[in-house]
């Protein structure tokens, strides 16, 4: 029988612990905060979005970083499986739009007591409001885990204490630090899934307002890089809503002074197609101002933020309006441009980009290739994906790979 220590009883740490005492080990969890998935309880507003209805390989195309990495992990343990595990132990899940799961009582705190329930099955320990400070020796077959309560040896020390984001729930950042002693590589940490503040003050006057339904092109250095295409809302710091938090991901390594986002707050009608949307109702509305005609195309308070962009006063008379004065009002319409300033905190990401350099890591036991015997799992390794559980996917499939792998 091997000794394990988790270090971390969030959804990384409490499937690892189950995985590997369900393997015959005597595991011990160690969790700083007075009980366990702290996390877990306030994501998806507190529902808890488990994971995704999808195959493997569809979840891969929703990582963004490093997803090659997590291929054997999540056809190991993979939604499926996810979704299997969780109404065996008697948490009914239901799928919702976007093929989102949820447990059916719409409680996230049944999602930590089901795998509360599973270690505790297999006689996993837990030691609450105990902070890990250090791991000595750890080059040895036997670590001393030092907490502020005692000393612990351990043979084998899964690390799974979570990100930057939301340190109100405890991450704060410990099993970095670990892996650098061990002698690990970070990459650097930057906030995934968060708004973004933008340049420029338009965005004040459009505070509230939510966009349904638009595409928004992300571009850096000139060359688009991706397209998402949904809901967004205008905040008093910039922007935010589905698409924007996925756009975050998908540039916090880039130079921030390098991107442009463009919408298209009418992408359902091509540039053809709403040419002669506004020439009709350019028509009909011949002797309204322009900003009462563009009531019927956009929200009333876009509108004059679109006028002013287009060089157009908010008064000026339909019939009065010239064929270059519409041909920019089309490209606004079709190219709402913003510059974004920097990523919203740490406190308000949802996930962390960057961390444990996965190319030190074992990617089907996620053990340590400098460290035998000590594992990295979830948030504080580099992977990272878009929303929709597929986060919460990588802690479950990481820490199942991690806690399996450790044979008596």
């Amino acid at each position: 029988m091997s000794k394990v220590a988790v270090i971390g009883a969030g959804a990384a740490g409490l499937m690892a612990a189950y995985a590997a005492a369900a393997n015959g080990n005597e595991v011990t969890v160690f969790e700083k905060n007075e009980k366990s998935g702290k996390k877990i309880y306030i994501t998806g507003k507190g529902r808890c979005n488990v994971t995704h209805d999808c195959t493997p390989s569809e979840f891969l195309a929703n990582v963004v970083n490093n997803g090659k990495f997590l291929t054997g992990a999540i056809y190991n343990f993979s939604p499926e499986n996810c979704i299997e595990f969780f109404e065996n132990g008697g948490t009914k899940l239901k799928t919702e739009r976007g093929a989102r799961l949820f447990p059916v009582s719409d409680k996230a705190s049944d999602i930590t007591k089901c795998l509360e329930t599973y270690c505790k099955s297999v006689g996993v320990y837990f030691k609450f409001n105990e902070n890990v400070l250090s791991i000595n020796d750890l080059h040895s077959t036997m670590r001393d885990i030092i907490t502020q309560k005692g000393s612990y040896v351990f043979e084998n020390i899964i690390i799974c204490t979570g990100g930057l984001s939301y340190p109100a729930t405890g991450s704060t950042g410990d099993g970095y630090k670990f892996a650098k002693e061990a002698g690990h590589k970070i990459i650097p940490l930057r906030q995934g899934l968060c708004g973004l503040n933008l340049k420029g003050g338009f965005y004040k006057n459009l505070q509230g307002l939510t966009l349904k339904n638009v595409n928004l092109s992300i571009i850096y250095n000139g060359k688009l890089i991706k397209e998402l295409f949904g809901e967004l809302l205008f905040t008093h710091f910039g922007v935010s809503g589905p698409v924007v938090l996925s756009a975050s991901s998908l540039i916090n390594r880039f130079d921030l002074n390098n991107v442009r986002l463009s919408l298209d707050l009418k992408p359902a009608l091509t540039e053809e197609q709403l040419d002669k949307r506004l020439l009709r109702d350019f028509e009909q509305n011949k002797n309204k101002s322009v900003a009462n005609c563009l009531k019927e195309l956009l929200p009333s308070a876009l509108i004059e933020e679109v006028l002013n962009r287009s060089g157009i006063q908010p008064e000026k008379q339909i019939n009065s309006v010239t064929k270059a004065e519409r041909s920019r009002l089309l490209t606004i319409i079709k190219n709402f441009d913003m510059l974004v300033s920097s990523l919203r905190d740490f406190s308000e990401a949802i996930i962390t980009s960057g961390g444990v350099d996965v190319k030190e890591i074992n990617p089907k036991t996620m053990e340590s290739k400098l460290v035998k015997g000590l594992y990295f799992c979830g948030e504080v390794l580099d992977v990272d994906a878009f929303t929709g559980g597929f986060n919460l996917q990588i802690a479950f499939s990481t820490g199942y790979a991690a806690g399996s792998s450790i044979k008596i």
